[in-house]
Order: C-alpha cells, then sequence, then structure tokens
C-alpha cells in the first residue's frame, strides 16, 4: 500500500497508474499521523454525524481519528478507516447506507467486510476492496448498482469483474476503471451519460470506447474521463456547456475538451471542474450560484476557465457549489451557501474561493449540500 492524502490508501496498481499519468501530487509531509474527519452543510438526515439534524455552517468534528478517506453523497456520507472498514451514516431510505436497513443514521455505522478501499457514493454507493472486486449498494432504478437487476440492495453485492480500479458514481450512473485502462459505465443513460453511442439504459457494466482511460467523475446527466495523456473527455446531457466541450449539445460518445495536461478532474450537476499538472484550476458549465468560482453568477462557460489562485491540489464539485485544497494544506469553498455548505459560517453563496479555517487539510469530499474533510493531525 502507498498513502497519499487525495485519495487515502492506494492499491499498488493505482500507485503505477497515477505515477505514470505525471500529475500526481504526493504531499508526504501531510500524511504521518492521526487523520481527523470533520463536517458541514446540510445535516437533515444526520449526514454530518453529529448526532443531530442541525445544519452547521462551519466544520463540526466527527468523532475518531484514524479516517482515512471521507465521501459525502446524497445527503448521506461514508468514511473508510485505517484498518480498512468502512462506516456510514445519513439518510438511508434507499438502502444506501449498506448496513442492512433504510434507516437514516445520525452517527457512524459499520458497513460489513473489511478491506475496502475506495467508496463513491450518490443516492446509491460503489465501493471497492484491495483485491479489485467492486461491490454495490442503494437504489437500484435502470440498473443503476450494476447487478442485471432493478432491485434495491441495502447490504453490499458483488459486480462481476475484477481488475477495478477507480469509481465514480452519478445520481443515476456509473463509470468505472480497470487495471487495464478500459472504461466501464451503466445505469440511465437517456442523455448518453454512458458513452456508448445510444441512449439505451443498462443493468450490467459495458465498455466505453477507448483505451489509456486513467480518471473518471460521474455527476448530473454527464460524464468526463481522462487519459493517461493528459487529454480531457466529456460526453452526456448538457445545457449550459457543462461538458466543457465548446458546445451545448449533448453526446453519447466522448468528446474532447480543449486543453492538455488535464490532471484530477471533478463536477457538480451543471458545472465542472479539473486541474492541470502546472497547478492550475479549471472550471466550466452553470455559474447561477459562484460555482465556477470566477466571480460571475450568469452567463455559462461552454469551455474551460481559469479559477484564481495556483498550487491547487485538489478540487470537487458538489450539486451548486466548490470545494478545493492547495498544495499548503489550506481549504477553500465558493458557490452556494444556503445551507451552509461554504463552511465560512455564514449561510451566503459566494463566487470566488474563500478560505475555510484551520490548515492542514488533507482530502476532501463534496456531496450536493454538505462536505467533508479530513485534516492530519501530528
Amino acid at each position: 500500500m502507498i498513502t497519499n492524502s487525495t485519495k487515502g490508501v492506494f492499491a499498488l496498481e493505482d500507485a503505477y497508474k497515477k505515477i505514470a499519468s505525471g500529475c500526481w501530487v504526493y504531499d508526504a509531509g501531510n500524511d504521518p499521523g492521526a487523520q481527523q474527519l470533520w463536517a458541514w452543510g446540510d445535516n437533515g438526515y444526520g449526514n454530518l454525524a453529529d448526532n443531530t439534524t442541525t445544519c452547521r455552517s462551519s466544520p463540526v468534528q466527527i468523532p475518531g481519528a484514524t479516517w482515512s478517506q471521507a465521501i459525502a453523497g446524497t445527503r448521506s456520507s461514508f468514511g473508510r478507516k485505517s484498518d480498512g472498514t468502512l462506516w456510514a451514516w445519513g439518510k438511508g431510505g434507499g438502502g444506501q447506507l449498506g448496513d442492512s436497513t433504510v434507516i437514516p443514521k445520525s452517527s457512524p455505522v459499520q458497513i460489513p467486510g473489511t478491506s475496502w478501499n475506495d467508496v463513491a457514493s450518490s443516492l446509491f454507493t460503489m465501493a471497492r476492496k484491495t483485491d479489485g472486486t467492486l461491490w454495490s449498494w442503494g437504489t437500484n432504478g435502470n440498473g443503476r448498482l450494476g447487478d442485471n437487476t432493478n432491485v434495491y440492495k441495502s447490504s453490499p453485492i458483488q459486480i462481476p469483474g475484477t481488475s477495478w480500479s477507480n469509481i465514480s458514481v452519478a445520481p443515476q450512473h456509473t463509470l468505472a476503471l480497470k487495471t487495464d485502462g478500459t472504461l466501464w459505465s451503466w445505469g440511465y443513460n437517456g442523455f448518453g451519460q454512458l458513452g456508448n453511442s445510444d441512449t439505451y439504459s443498462k443493468s450490467s457494466p459495458i465498455q466505453v470506447p477507448g483505451t489509456s482511460w486513467n480518471d473518471v467523475c460521474a455527476a448530473g446527466s454527464k460524464s468526463h474521463a481522462r487519459k493517461t495523456d493528459g487529454s480531457l473527455w466529456g460526453w452526456g446531457g448538457q445545457s449550459a456547456g457543462e461538458l466543457g466541450t465548446n458546445t451545448s449539445v449533448r453526446c453519447s460518445i466522448p468528446v474532447q475538451v480543449p486543453g492538455n495536461s488535464w490532471c484530477d478532474i471533478d463536477g457538480g450537476q451543471l458545472h465542472g471542474l479539473a486541474r492541470k499538472t502546472d497547478g492550475t484550476l479549471w472550471s466550466w458549465g452553470y455559474p447561477g450560484c459562484g460555482q465556477l468560482g470566477n466571480g460571475l453568477q450568469s452567463g455559462y462557460k461552454s469551455s474551460p476557465i481559469q479559477i484564481p489562485g495556483t498550487e491547487w491540489n485538489d478540487a470537487k464539485g458538489a450539486a451548486r457549489s466548490s470545494l478545493a485544497r492547495k498544495t499548503d494544506g489550506t481549504l477553500w469553498s465558493w458557490g452556494r451557501g444556503n445551507y451552509g455548505q461554504i463552511g465560512d459560517n455564514t449561510s451566503i453563496s459566494k463566487s470566488s474561493p474563500i478560505q475555510i479555517p484551520g490548515t492542514s487539510w488533507t482530502a476532501i469530499s463534496a456531496g450536493n449540500y454538505h462536505s467533508l474533510a479530513r485534516k492530519c493531525v501530528s
């Protein structure tokens, strides 16, 4: 295992892939020591794990100090510990907590199994183990769990195949990479977000054309993926330029986003975020709540525009907001703030990055209206 503060624990093949891409920022100085987990924003289902349903506009600590990954979903949250155990809390009505119930939890409950290595969540959840197997649970409309059914599951079930290496989920579809560089998708496909040239939903994995895929992001009704050559590709639905392909036309096969040297990618329902190897951060799509971080709240952008600042190390998109971290361990956010999801102790939207109190932030995750972040404690 190799540990990196952006993603937590990498299996060896993941580390090789990141290094080969040339854009893995390994900030080893932040990795040693205990890892605290903090949360803020919407808390209607206990998704902040503070045993209440009160929204928080500034970070509150979640109990424990051995967290190695945190994922904020759609009003649910997940945390992986350094011992490989996986924990969940928040909304559970569709079985997305994976604890064999459909009951919300306001404090962490353990999901069966060990050796968990990666997790992604929205209205349903996908998780990967260190042996390369892939597991899913939660709502299953249009086959989004990938188990060839439409029946919801409240505990983990295995998806066919092995050597899974990277996963990303939107409310209704999934993208997943294998270690051989192939890209697979399943779930709802009404906007072409599965990338296989049609608009028919799929309840089991299908391959997206191309090879050498290295990173994926599913969000809203769109998909993005990056290749090992640093090129970035988008497909699926768009009404406000959220694919970043310099048009507002939806497409059902991958189309290249302008630019090169792209690194980490992410995005929200109607906007995209991507970092370049030089540490610059870029956004595109709908800016209505300031989520593009360029000081504007009108006039969509159909191709990437640069967000002020340099030395960006990680960025995450939520429904109408964005969250990012710099290499110095500082944390920044912008966009819609009605639930306190900006984390600056207000409920006011921001159209440019503002700093969240604290330093030594080592990993971030943005859900629809709440956020999670990890902090290193020496």
